[in-house]
């Protein structure tokens, strides 16, 4: 009978049942994901549709650069991921660990640049409470209640990932990961890329809509 791999549970018969599970499960977190974002999603755009005038004046008032800037970054980010799944794959490990901590540089960075954008708009008065400077209407502090919800949110979900790349980056540099079985890899990979299309939706919804009307 042949030696089990290291890297195989002791509930699964092989590798590749291991990663099938694996998947499974990140594929399952991410459908409740998808359900949770869905709901914060759906509620914006009813909203949207039932105050256009508000929510139009109050979604001109973010900052389209700093937002787009985040945008490429996160694009650029999501291109480092997929190199460093395909060099596991190619069981190059300098290229892996380099990419790794690459994607964590600019997820750091696109924390940092929504801090900023942060910081911009407490200045500007546009974090609702009493001090909400409610231009447009009353109604366009809705419109800030959804965006700080969304944007802290999905900064949460960064913030994971980012942590989560660390453990992955240590473990690749300790040759945890090889042509033959990089899991850890992979599925942070799509949760990093969930992440991205997440930020995709985001962006246009409360920075572009009735941007030039």
């Amino acid at each position: 009978m042949p030696e089990a791999s290291p890297a195989l549970a002791e509930q699964f018969e092989n590798l590749e049942q291991q990663r099938e599970a694996a998947r499974l499960g990140l594929w399952t977190f991410l459908a409740t994901e998808i359900l949770f974002f869905g709901g914060l999603f759906l509620g914006y755009i009813v909203y949207r549709h039932a105050y256009p005038h508000d929510f139009a004046v109050a979604g001109k008032r973010t900052n389209v650069f700093l937002g787009g800037a985040n945008t490429a970054v996160l694009l650029t980010s999501s291109l480092t991921m997929a190199l460093a799944v395909h060099a596991a794959q190619e069981n190059r490990t300098k290229i892996l660990v380099r990419c790794l901590l690459l994607t964590i540089f600019f997820g750091l960075v696109f924390l940092g640049v929504k801090a900023l954008e942060y910081t911009q708009d407490i200045h500007e008065h546009l974090l609702p409470g009493p001090s909400f400077f409610a231009q447009g209407g009353s109604r366009a502090e809705l419109f800030f209640y959804f965006y700080w919800a969304m944007t802290a949110l999905h900064g949460f979900h960064v913030l994971v990932g980012i942590c989560v790349l660390g453990v992955v980056a240590v473990l690749s540099a300790r040759g945890h990961y090889s042509a033959g079985y990089h899991n850890l890899v992979e599925l942070t990979g799509l949760y990093w890329h969930f992440v991205d299309i997440i930020w995709i939706f985001l962006y246009p919804l409360l920075y572009l809509i009735d941007r030039h009307s």
